[in-house]
């Protein structure tokens, strides 16, 4: 069980071994609790059980039983201060893209093949944009 003071993050991707190496590289930033999942139906109701504790959550789009996309509208729908990053090896519909950018959908997008410092720097990046988020609300 991850203590009070660690944010949690989740890398979902059907593919083990994906989760468990960008687990790996993200593991030495500090202050995070990582949980990884194959399954995004049991990522989701993860997240609905530990939804104030997120920070981020890095997706890939093509995933049986639910897509990328539509696993972050419903996790943004539960806490919409969660920063979001999604992950593909395949084209992207750039107007789909778009929209769930300015709708706050997705805050961050990598393509694949991912270079493990890229993955590094982005999610250093989302959980310091998430502190600035919860802090600002705070502040309102």
């Amino acid at each position: 069980m991850p203590n009070k003071s660690s944010r949690l993050v989740a890398i979902i991707d059907d593919e083990l071994d994906i989760t468990v190496l960008f687990r790996d590289a993200i593991r030495g930033i500090r202050g995070i609790s990582i949980f990884t999942f194959t399954d995004p139906i049991l990522a989701l109701e993860h997240f609905k059980i530990n939804r104030k504790d997120y920070s981020l959550i890095v997706s890939d789009l093509r995933m049986p039983g639910i897509n990328g996309i539509e696993l972050l509208k419903r996790i943004k729908e539960l806490n919409p201060l969660v920063r979001t990053v999604l992950m593909t090896a395949f084209e992207f519909d750039d107007e789909l893209f778009q929209k769930n950018v300015e709708k706050q959908i997705i805050n961050g997008f990598l393509q694949k093949p991912i270079m493990l410092e890229d993955l590094v720097k982005e999610v250093d990046n989302q959980l310091h944009l998430h502190q600035l988020q919860v802090h600002k609300t705070r502040l309102q």
